[in-house]
């Protein structure tokens, strides 16, 4: 391949050999049927103790949900949209401008998942941002398109109060104090992930993203409108989470995993590639200071599940990986 990224306006007609899966760990796109069940929670609705209880039924029974009546306005997530597209759009010297394969910058464009470590890579690439606090890093953002800076530092600040908001529901839900999770996680990062899957020649061999989990707390996704992509793991089979209207999809991350001492799961989730459409999404991290020590809040008659850890040496072990091995919370158990 001659260009650093996907996004380069060449055409594949086939699929490059450095993207070409296993034929143990391709897709089988056939196979994935629609996860019917996936649970929508309105948080518009007046009845507290009703939202409560469906996201602890969520978070225990599927890792994931999706929300509806949020409170991120529907303007904010449009301009988040348009300057995304328009970003990937730019000539690819333009875009190349932030390209980097270092994972340990804050701002960069960069493909697949982390490059010097995978033996076949995935068909994506992504714009990653760091993104709180906003006067630290938005300078350093993408200028181009103009409107970009303003767009996403307003989106940004959005969807950060509406991961403290599910915050304190899941905690309610543990039988917590409101603010105990936000306590125990610190002062919390915000990254982005601007994802981009150009259309792919052979979709049924390789994958935009491979199976994982997130290794923070909350991801709070928001998914292409018009092209499906998302598959979760239940029950040992994998189903297609469509889009659902003017909703985000919020994972829970391993950090809540944990801190729930198992209750709640940090859901197993892939992204597959399209052969005629572009897909785009954008995943919001809300990740635990470096220094908040994870340990368990409830505990029945098994124990902790997990050693406690700090977010920083955890973080740290997840990058050191592939992002298809085991879970990396298993390396944290007691």
């Amino acid at each position: 391949m001659d260009t650093k990224v996907l996004s380069s306006g060449i055409k594949y007609l086939t699929l490059p050999e450095s993207y070409i899966r296993p034929e143990s760990e391709r897709p089988r796109l056939s196979e994935v049927l629609a996860c019917e069940d996936v649970p929508v929670i309105d948080l518009g609705c007046e009845d507290r103790a009703q939202i409560v209880q469906q996201i602890g039924d969520a978070c225990a029974n599927f890792g994931f949900f999706q929300v509806i009546n949020h409170g991120v306005s529907l303007e904010g997530v449009e301009k988040m949209i348009g300057v995304a597209s328009d970003f990937f759009r730019l000539p690819v010297e333009e875009k190349l401008k932030v390209y980097s394969d270092d994972p340990s910058k804050t701002m960069r464009l960069s493909t697949s998942f982390n490059l010097h470590k995978e033996k076949v890579h995935n068909w994506r690439d992504y714009l990653r941002l760091h993104c709180y606090p906003l006067d630290q890093y938005v300078p350093e953002w993408p200028s181009n398109p103009p409107p970009f800076k303003e767009a996403v530092s307003n989106y940004c600040a959005e969807v950060r109060e509406l991961g403290f908001r599910l915050q304190e529901l899941i905690s309610e839900s543990l039988g917590l104090e409101k603010n105990y999770i936000k306590k125990a996680l610190g002062e919390q990062g915000q990254h982005m992930a601007v994802n981009y899957y150009p259309p792919c020649p052979e979709p049924e061999l390789t994958y935009g993203l491979p199976g994982h989990t997130d290794p923070n707390a909350l991801t709070i996704l928001l998914q292409d409108s018009q092209v499906a992509g998302l598959q979760v793991l239940r029950n040992g089979k994998w189903l297609a989470v469509d889009p659902h209207p003017n909703a985000f999809v919020i994972n829970i991350g391993d950090q809540l995993q944990a801190l729930s001492n198992g209750r709640y799961k940090s859901v197993w989730h892939r992204a597959v590639v399209n052969a005629e459409k572009a897909r785009m999404s954008v995943a919001s991290f809300l990740c635990p200071n470096d220094d908040a020590l994870i340990s368990p809040a409830t505990q029945d008659e098994v124990g902790p599940i997990y050693r406690d850890f700090t977010y920083g040496e955890y973080y740290k072990k997840f990058w050191s990986r592939n992002l298809d091995q085991e879970h990396c919370l298993e390396l944290f158990k007691n």
